[in-house]
């Protein structure tokens, strides 16, 4: 039986990890990839065009498509217009990842290799656990979120939606992390970070309040 087609949506850093965890699941027809030019590459991938021409491609009978970009607000946007145009968004899951059998997940997840995601955590819709980054029992991980290589979370911390956790930092037990919240690189969060607030440092401070909304 054929594999079922996917759209690659990017082609950038980001879109080369995922799409090379999908050739190693190897469960879809990658038929190629859309972005705003015409000069991009991925791999030996086709451009199919900009992301203009996905309602065609739905009608040709591509059901499948991944939003493979490393900014959390653009791939917000991407994964309400994919899903708004009908198509399925499956999971990318390396199979160099753990991934406990009792953790619940939505759609268009990414899961780089090297990554831990133990018993009864919740990974929302579109978000990243980018490389060998850890998320430990009981978490909570609202949509969007993107967790970058080398992130440590302890068990029952809870993240909201769209928030980035930026490379090498760690969270204590029992946290909260507000929706669209950053985490600077390294940091190491043992108290309960608002909505929209950057944070950086051992221990984390908060440093700046935007106020503004998703």
């Amino acid at each position: 039986m054929k594999s079922p087609a996917l759209v690659i949506v990017g082609s950038g850093g980001h879109a080369k990890v995922i799409l090379e965890i999908f050739e190693r699941l190897g469960t879809f027809d990658v038929i190629g990839f859309t972005s705003p030019s015409i000069d991009d590459h991925l791999f030996h991938y086709p451009h199919l065009g900009s992301d203009s021409i996905l309602p065609a491609l739905f009608t040709d009978g591509a059901r499948h498509a991944f939003p493979a970009v490393g900014d959390n607000r653009i791939r917000h946007r991407l994964d309400a217009e994919l899903k708004a145009l009908g198509f399925l968004l499956p999971n990318a899951i390396s199979p160099h990842a753990v991934v406990s059998k009792r953790t619940s997940l939505g759609s268009g997840i990414a899961i780089m290799a090297g990554a831990v995601v133990n018993a009864d955590s919740r990974i929302g819709d579109g978000t990243v656990i980018n490389t060998g980054a850890t998320v430990d029992h009981d978490c909570h991980i609202g949509a969007s979120v993107h967790i970058a290589p080398g992130v440590h979370l302890a068990g029952n911390v809870s993240v909201g939606e769209g928030s980035f956790l930026g490379i090498g930092c760690s969270v204590v037990p029992g946290i909260s992390i507000g929706a669209w919240v950053t985490v600077g690189a390294g940091a190491a969060v043992i108290r309960d970070i608002p909505n929209h607030s950057t944070v950086v440092g051992v221990p984390s401070s908060r440093r700046l309040n935007t106020g503004k909304s998703a």
